[in-house]
């Protein structure tokens, strides 16, 4: 296993929709290791959740630990359902330091395959389908500030065509690159340090 390097804007891989994992590698120690590597990569950024694409691969498969639930999900579909809430925080480790509530909806589940092929499926409310909406945004080359409406999205499109966001990422990746040994760029997203960590 190791520590992944975390792509950030302007990175067009996290702009590109994915493609499948294909049936062939399931079962791999390939795709064991490089699922074992996006969970290290997770943890050592105290992440909730971490996409393919911002690891630089452009294939279908996210993994997270939310909720004392952790895991991962190959070739994933997404079914939502129920109010759409804006009430919370979002940030991701794409798009460093920049927090915003994008209109999620209340219950999201994902079914897909785990890293032998065999189905799985995880459901959750709040929180968790929030998180299970951001990572497969990121899977079809959506970030979460694409979710933005009106004001939001113009403070955002700002945010990130300033010479501050662009300092902000450079420092982020150079204490990445710098301390991949060790816990850094711990932070939060969703407003709740304690509990969450950015996606």
């Amino acid at each position: 296993m190791s520590v992944l390097t975390i792509r950030t804007l302007p990175d067009p891989v996290l702009r590109s929709k994915t493609s499948q994992v294909a049936k062939a590698r399931f079962g791999s120690i390939g795709l064991q290791r490089l699922i074992d590597s996006m969970h290290e990569t997770m943890d050592a950024v105290s992440g909730v959740g971490l996409a393919g694409p911002q690891v630089g691969i452009g294939q279908a498969i996210f993994v997270f630990n939310l909720d004392e639930r952790r895991g991962h999900v190959i070739n994933p579909a997404i079914e939502t359902w129920g109010d759409a809430v804006q009430d919370t925080r979002e940030g991701c480790l794409s798009v460093p330091e920049l927090y915003f509530t994008p209109s999620r909806a209340l219950h999201a589940k994902v079914t897909g395959v785990d890293v032998n092929g065999d189905e799985v499926e995880y459901e959750g409310e709040g929180l968790f389908a929030r998180m299970l909406q951001h990572e497969v945004d990121h899977l079809d080359g959506y970030l979460f500030v694409d979710r933005l409406a009106d004001e939001q999205f113009r403070q955002a499109r700002r945010a990130m065509a300033s010479a501050d966001f662009a300092e902000t990422t450079k420092r982020i990746n150079a204490e990445r690159a710098a301390e991949t040994s060790s816990t850094f760029g711990a932070g939060s997203a969703f407003g709740a340090v304690a509990s969450s960590g950015e996606v």
